[in-house]
């Protein structure tokens, strides 16, 4: 692959994923203003290098996020051995 298209997949990707978490933000605000009242629950993960931090409002939510986060860095972890073994 040429270096032009793997940057401009890249872009395009980045750019995809701002656009997918801008839509759910509004989609979320919106459907806060239908609903009247009750439980938010919810959580994020911030990873540093191969290190997880994760923040939830209760438990359900944090072991889904905690099972994500594992599932995405052994899915990178496995991505870069691959990656370095073909560009050899």
């Amino acid at each position: 692959m040429s270096d032009q298209l793997l940057w401009s997949l890249g872009l395009t990707l980045v750019l995809v994923g701002f656009a997918i978490g801008f839509i759910a933000v509004v989609l979320h605000f919106l459907r806060g203003f239908k609903s009247k009242g009750g439980n938010v629950r919810g959580g994020g993960v911030v990873i540093i290098g191969p290190i997880p931090i994760i923040f939830g409002t209760d438990k359900e939510s944090v072991k889904f996020i905690l099972v994500l986060s594992i599932i995405l860095i052994v899915l990178l972890l496995v991505l870069t051995v691959f990656w370095s073994n073909v560009f050899r």
